[in-house]
């Protein structure tokens, strides 16, 4: 029986042949065995394969026990906290570990020199009542790049490109970026679309910081960066002003594609305080199931208050909810 594999699995079956590093090898293996036809005429082309990613898993586990202190296991994979996973990337000395410093509690190395930093670090933003997770990472250059990003950034919900826009190799240095990701299968788009084109690639939404933007002489990159990224959101931001600081929080924020919806109990004030949070498009049954599935179940129907409702609205469980609306279950 024939296995009748697409055009795109040789494609990226050559790309497997060729990769020397076991990391990137073993995703190429799994994309290969994701996006290979289950039936009897690939069932022994199936097994080949998942011997090779065992084998390959067995190589990196091995490599990290040897080299624990290079490539630490906890390197590709940061678990999620908070409302939503946002990392940082961008050439070196474009002020990633900058903005972290002032929009987290965390303390990342920061320099003058390039390549300073050489594994990713966390912190929480706080944006309003809600949290989000702000991942820094080593800079991505012709010269050097750190393959586990890989992972880390197929798994963030929204990619922020940090750019100096004083820097004088600004428009080189991105292009550098989209092709170095472009070329491991990572597309990064202003909006994710509906229909993917090709499925070998991670589309990964991505926002863009102009940073420096008020540093220096730069309106010719900036008009540039406009220019050739017309699609993408772009802010133009620096660590001296605070109000530039506190749109790209809110700039963040609303990438995410998230609500907030606040609960009150019955007879009681609102506490706007630790609020459920939704995708954009969430319903009242949504928030109840976030409580327990069991508390949805029950619900009888909600009172909502909010911009544009009636004060205490009564609705049911299909209602559409918005940010920072404030809700009241009853069952």
């Amino acid at each position: 029986m024939p296995a009748n594999l697409p055009p795109q699995y040789y494609e990226l079956e050559r790309e497997f042949k060729r990769e020397q590093d076991p990391t990137e090898k073993l995703r190429l293996a799994q994309e290969l065995l994701a996006m290979m036809p289950k039936h009897k005429g690939t069932d022994k082309l199936q097994a080949e394969l998942k011997a090779k990613i065992s084998k390959l898993k067995l190589q990196i586990e091995g490599g990290q026990k040897k080299h624990g202190a290079r490539h630490p296991e906890t390197h590709d994979h940061i678990e999620r906290e908070g409302a939503g996973q946002v990392i940082l990337i961008g050439p070196p000395n474009s002020g990633k570990s900058s903005i972290l410093g002032v929009l987290t509690h965390a303390h990342p190395l920061i320099t003058d020199y390039p390549f300073s930093t050489v594994e990713p670090v966390t912190g929480m933003m706080i944006f309003e009542t809600v949290q989000i997770q702000l991942i820094d990472t080593p800079s991505i250059a012709r010269e050097f790049f750190e393959s586990y990003l890989l992972n880390l950034i197929r798994q963030v919900n929204v990619v922020m490109l940090i750019v100096d826009t004083t820097s004088v190799d600004m428009e080189s240095e991105i292009r550098v970026v989209f092709k170095m990701l472009e070329d491991k299968h990572i597309r990064l788009v202003p909006v994710i679309p509906n229909v993917i084109e090709d499925p070998r690639f991670a589309y990964q939404k991505t926002i863009i910081v102009a940073h420096k933007s008020f540093e220096d002489d730069n309106e010719k990159n900036i008009g540039i960066l406009k220019a050739n990224y017309p699609h993408f959101q772009i802010l133009q931001t620096t660590i001296l002003d605070d109000k530039t600081m506190n749109s790209l929080k809110k700039m963040i924020f609303d990438s995410l594609g998230i609500i907030r919806v606040f609960t009150k109990k019955v007879g009681h004030e609102v506490v706007f305080e630790d609020p459920i949070v939704l995708p954009v498009g969430g319903t009242v049954e949504d928030a109840a199931m976030t409580i327990h599935k069991d508390f949805a179940q029950k619900l009888q129907f909600a009172k909502v208050w909010g911009h544009g409702k009636f004060e205490g609205q009564k609705v049911k469980s299909s209602f559409v909810l918005n940010d920072r609306d404030i809700i009241e279950f009853h069952i």
